[in-house]
């Protein structure tokens, strides 16, 4: 069994899992694209990526990949991976942050 994800105009619907395509269209209708639950950022652990990011209800898919919504206005897709990036990375400390999108920066979260 595989995982299938309902594209209406380019986003998104239903995602579930079925044995291939073709029965997703005869018994359901509509334009079904095979997902990877193991597909994350244009990555899979046994090498073979399937359309970039596994499918969410609201992603979008442009006929390449998929990818979540855009979190803020700020941020950016990027073309190979199809996940979206800050303008500055993130710290790699062990501390935890926050995207604050007024000032543009991470920020620390203080317990």
């Amino acid at each position: 069994m595989s995982h299938f994800a309902k594209v209406v105009d380019g986003v998104v619907e239903q995602v579930i899992v079925a044995d291939n395509k073709e029965w997703c269209q005869a018994n359901l209708g509509g334009t079904w694209v095979q997902t990877s639950y193991n597909t994350y950022a244009n990555q899979h652990p046994e090498g073979r990526a399937l359309h970039k990011n596994y499918a969410g209800i609201g992603y979008t898919f442009d006929g390449t990949g998929f990818a979540a919504p855009q979190p803020y206005a700020s941020w950016t897709l990027d073309a190979d991976t199809y996940v979206w990036n800050a303008p500055t990375p993130m710290p790699t400390d062990d501390k935890h942050y926050a995207w604050n999108e007024l000032n543009l920066a991470w920020e620390e979260i203080v317990n």
